[in-house]
């Protein structure tokens, strides 16, 4: 019995000194052995009274600035001056008169087509117009019969009736000519002295720049083929493609500032002239249109071009660029909290407009910062840190 109650002090000896062991609170030792103090942190700093001398402090400041989108963009030809052409006639290409990139004028002869099908519209005109003018004839002699009393008034409208339905005939084999690509010219000379046309000609309907060419000699082409495409490049389109989640803030008559690359960051100045009605489903953008004047013909289409889209003036935080420090890759300000102490941390910032910086996040108007002389500052944190 002695015996069992002693293994029992002994268990709970064992059980109180594990307990004892595995205690979380911290074991007392001699001052020597202390542990270190942990560094002050790392992102704060005092300074003396002369290097405050060359700092700036106050508030950010509330400005009514508008927003710039940036975006992509383009250069592109102005649609509503943009002319394709196709040919009228299946045939064969004799001749190729105009070359990529020549300017032409409403008129010129771009090609000419070889077409069967252009000579027999050409024979109906003819015998179309030959049996008008033959009806014609009928009819202004039956009318002088009819004066003589030699036929009645019903042969008189038969022959009339006759006329018309040639008049008809020779109008739609007119119009098919024209269809054809038959000038009135042509047409007149046809009609008067029975001149067949070798070959039907492509004609430029607009004056500009020839800026596609699908055509040689030999080709056989069809209706459904484009030979040509002209266009006016005296204005184009800058293009751009905004993401649908900034498509609210874009209308019509905003301002934007247009910079191309490819001529030295050329800086143009236009106005949003049509926002898409649609989400493009792939890229998730709204197209937004810009009309460009382009009298030097600088701008190229297919040009890359970066737009800044001015928005609606609204009263904004801001603080001047030269409160913002960048540090592992974000943006920073110093927080002024008194005696010659700052602090230095993170701000989420908006893109540069003029020389201030829009803030998202990070610090209130009331918060005291460092607006002038932040990067000596930062660059005098970082000394003392490796002192």
């Amino acid at each position: 019995m002695r015996s069992m109650v002693l293994n029992n002090y002994a268990i709970a000896f064992i059980a109180l000194f594990i307990a004892g062991c595995n205690s979380s609170d911290p074991i007392s030792l001699p001052e020597e052995q202390q542990p270190p103090l942990p560094n002050k942190d790392i992102y704060s700093i005092k300074i003396g009274p002369e290097m405050a001398k060359q700092l700036r402090i106050g508030l950010p400041v509330l400005l009514e600035i508008a927003d710039r989108l940036r975006v992509p963009g383009r250069v592109e030809e102005d649609e509503q001056k943009l002319v394709r052409i196709g040919a009228n006639v299946t045939g064969r290409i004799i001749e190729v008169n105009s070359r990529l990139g020549d300017e032409v004028k409403p008129g010129t002869v771009l090609a000419k087509i070889s077409s069967p099908e252009f000579t027999k519209a050409q024979l109906a005109f003819l015998r179309a117009n030959s049996e008008t003018k033959l009806a014609e004839r009928a009819s202004e002699r039956a009318a002088q019969l009819l004066l003589a009393d030699v036929i009645g008034s019903a042969e008189l409208q038969r022959r009339e009736s006759e006329l018309q339905v040639f008049r008809a005939e020779r109008s739609a084999a007119t119009d098919q000519l024209r269809l054809l690509g038959i000038g009135s010219k042509d047409l007149s000379i046809l009609g008067e002295f029975g001149r067949i046309l070798p070959a039907v000609e492509i004609i430029a309907p607009i004056e500009g720049t020839v800026i596609e060419r699908r055509v040689s000699v030999g080709q056989v082409v069809e209706p459904s083929d484009q030979l040509y495409a002209i266009a006016d490049l005296s204005s184009v389109w800058v293009v751009g493609d905004v993401p649908e989640q900034s498509a609210r803030e874009v209308k019509d008559g905003q301002n934007v500032e247009i910079y191309i690359p490819a001529l030295g960051d050329v800086r143009l100045i236009g106005h949003i002239v049509f926002v898409a009605d649609t989400v493009d489903p792939e890229t998730r953008t709204v197209m937004v249109r810009t009309l460009v004047d382009n009298e030097q013909r600088n701008l190229k289409p297919a040009m890359l071009a970066r737009m800044y889209i001015t928005g609606v003036p609204n009263k904004k935080l801001v603080i001047p660029e030269g409160a913002v420090v960048r540090e592992d890759n974000r943006d920073h300000v110093f927080i002024a909290e008194g005696d010659n102490n700052f602090l230095l941390v993170p701000v989420e910032l908006g893109e540069a407009i003029g020389k201030v910086r829009p803030v998202l996040e990070g610090i209130d108007k009331d918060r005291e910062i460092v607006l002038d002389g932040a990067f000596h500052l930062n660059n005098e944190r970082k000394r003392s840190d490796l002192e």
